[in-house]
């Protein structure tokens, strides 16, 4: 039966790519996940994580899952960070596992803010650019709780987070990535900054677009520093809703015309765009949406958000995107670039236990090609 499978390596998604100086086997990018599988005090990786990013080695690109740049950024269970020696250690057991199975990893750099909580912080409040609750859901050790009201950010409170930006990414090139990538989505810190409803400052980083977008794009150069050429992505959700403080509306997608405009004059190897949810549960991603962005950027897309094989290859066949971010397929398909070239179903996660810890629904997927998959049928 093996010699007759199609292995189709005409599709766009399993095309060599070039992403800044990043250069790609493929076309199949694998989302930053969450997984919650740190669990030790010092929020280290272990063989456990090693052993997962290692089994997704023929991705073109990993992701790595977002990682705290500092204490003051945690704002989320068992997550680990790049701010300790011992951390940059075992982030370079995996990285170096990667590495010998052939595959190309960077790690995204992550700050909640606001969106964090006092459990996570000693008791103390989050900051945030305004004395604004954003009104969301940090996950702390006793389960998921609301957010408070946080502390205004001071200018120093500012520019000392920019510098532990600028200090993660050069640790995570000692940690022996290929590059970086600036979680600037969803209700996290970046975002709050950007966000008219929560970003009140009237100095200079509020007050008007230009003024709230000036954090990120101080971010993008401290973290550009520590790598030669274009080894930066920053990844960008404008289409994020999340209940009355984080809205899609026109305003907000104007701000963002202007902000991925401004990264074309920043080293950036390329933008990351989460795209609209699926509007119906056999729709397709919004096309249209992501292509307003790609007008705006001169450097290379990466599409996110409800893409499958068949609509991952239609996007890049039509110019929109240069590679696709895949996250829910990868976490029960660390197979996944071989499923895609074999038209092979890709079996389905279970949501039960994504943050669970432990091997569960991490590292004990069946490959395809093993007796228990034999069965599948093929897509066409």
């Amino acid at each position: 039966m093996s010699s007759t499978l199609p292995t189709t390596p005409d599709q766009p998604l399993l095309r060599r790519a070039e992403l800044g100086d990043l250069k790609l086997p493929n076309r199949v990018v694998m989302a930053p996940l969450t997984r919650a599988r740190v669990a030790n005090d010092a929020l280290v990786p272990t063989e456990l994580n090693a052993t997962y990013y290692g089994r997704r080695a023929t991705a073109g690109l990993i992701i790595t899952e977002g990682t705290w740049v500092s204490e003051r950024a945690i704002g989320f269970v068992n997550v680990p960070g790049i701010y300790r020696e011992e951390q940059i250690a075992g982030w370079r057991r995996v990285t170096g596992l990667v590495h010998a199975l052939g595959g190309r990893i960077v790690l995204q750099l992550w700050h909640t803010g606001a969106a964090s909580h006092p459990d996570h912080l000693g008791g103390e409040l989050p900051g945030g650019p305004s004395a604004v609750n954003p009104r969301t859901k940090s996950f702390t050790a006793d389960g998921f709780k609301d957010t408070v009201t946080p502390r205004e950010m001071t200018t120093a409170d500012i520019a000392a987070t920019v510098d532990d930006f600028r200090a993660a990414a050069a640790n995570a090139r000692r940690a022996g990535f290929d590059g970086v990538e600036i979680g600037a989505l969803g209700a996290f810190l970046i975002t709050q900054f950007l966000n008219p409803l929560l970003n009140l400052r009237t100095d200079a980083y509020g007050g008007d677009p230009a003024g709230r977008r000036r954090l990120l794009l101080e971010i993008v150069d401290a973290v550009a520093e520590p790598w030669p050429g274009r080894r930066v992505g920053v990844r960008l959700g404008p289409y994020w809703s999340d209940g009355d403080r984080f809205r899609a509306d026109e305003e907000t997608l104007t701000d963002y015309d202007a902000l991925v405009t401004e990264l074309n004059d920043r080293p950036v190897a390329y933008l990351h765009l989460r795209g609209p949810d699926r509007t119906a549960a056999d729709g397709g991603p919004d096309l249209a949406a992501l292509a307003r962005y790609r007008r705006r950027f001169d450097g290379p897309l990466l599409a996110n958000n409800g893409f499958d094989r068949e609509s991952g290859n239609a996007v890049i066949e039509a110019g929109i995107a240069d590679a696709v971010s895949f996250g829910t397929h990868f976490i029960a398909n660390p197979d996944l670039v071989t499923r895609f070239a074999l038209r092979r179903a890709p079996a389905v996660s279970d949501p039960a236990t994504y943050y669970t810890g432990g091997a569960e629904g991490y590292v004990d997927h069946i490959p395809s090609g093993s007796p228990a998959r034999a069965v599948e049928p093929l897509v066409p």
